[in-house]
């Protein structure tokens, strides 16, 4: 487990380095997740930075995470975009896994959009639907929180009760209905992975009140909310989750979903960004 005292390092190098590269500072941070990297093309005057070139960066291994960090403008609010991330079941550590986030909040933004590829647990959701996560369940087994925590971070028992900006959400619901886009709220359940779940294991995310699954979002919302920042996520319901439809889970599949909702996707983050600031 990383000490402390080396996280900061590595937060504070990220940090410098990016501040060199961006021509300002970010408002917003947007992490996008399998097959909803597009979105950047909705950015403009764009400044483009391969995972490769940051300090303490890794390369991402999934299909439909391009590895690239997009700075640019949605109707003038400035916003540093992930394209991909890298995930616990790759072998990363929990701190490593939540590094792009704390760095994203370090240089400035007063709020971050979490995105994902999630399967579905309600019954009533359907492949190509987007779910406004309202909660989460955190079955990874694992916290970024745990070990000794710098005391800049935040509080060490930080309080989870709001850890999805309600403000937030009342402002998508709103773009959504004037936009004629479905849009859904749940629970999303946090896996580790990396294989996808047992149909026993789905019946009981659903007892528990899970209504949608993936292997992200989780350690991320909690890093972010820990430091302070409003946290928003979204996700793309790309599949049926198992023992619901009776098909075999593809990852190829997962993708095709998600390019064929791109659009809605788009048009409800580009409208909902410049809201997020507005009402603060």
């Amino acid at each position: 487990m990383e000490q402390a005292g080396q996280i900061t390092q590595q937060i504070n190098e990220t940090t410098a380095f990016l501040q060199k590269k961006l021509p300002t500072r970010p408002k917003t941070g947007l992490v996008l997740g399998s097959g909803l990297g597009t979105f950047v093309d909705h950015m403009k005057d764009q400044t483009v930075i391969p995972y490769e070139e940051i300090p303490h960066f890794h390369a991402t291994t999934v299909a439909g995470h391009s590895g690239q960090m997009v700075f640019g403008y949605i109707d003038k609010v400035p916003v540093l975009a992930l394209q991909g991330r890298w995930h616990f079941y790759e072998g990363h550590s929990m701190n490593s896994v939540v590094l792009p986030t704390r760095v994203i909040c370090a240089l400035g933004v007063q709020n971050i959009v979490l995105t994902n590829a999630a399967g579905g647990i309600n019954e009533s959701f359907q492949p190509g639907e987007l779910m406004m996560i309202e909660d989460h369940i955190n079955f990874m087994g694992d916290n970024p929180l745990i070990g000794k925590e710098p005391g800049e971070f935040g509080p060490r028992f930080p309080d989870m009760s709001d850890i999805y900006c309600r403000k937030y959400c009342d402002i998508l619901r709103e773009i959504a209905k004037s936009e004629k886009i479905s849009i859904r709220s749940g629970v999303y359940v946090g896996v580790r992975g990396p294989t996808y779940e047992t149909p026993a294991e789905i019946k009981m995310f659903r007892i528990w009140g899970g209504d949608a699954i993936g292997m992200s979002t989780v350690p991320e919302a909690i890093a972010a909310h820990h430091l302070g920042v409003r946290v928003t996520g979204i996700s793309c319901v790309t599949n049926l989750a198992a023992g619901i439809s009776g098909e075999p889970l593809d990852h190829a599949d997962i993708q095709d979903v998600a390019n064929r909702v791109i659009q809605q996707f788009s048009t409800l983050l580009h409208k909902a960004i410049p809201r997020f600031i507005e009402s603060h």
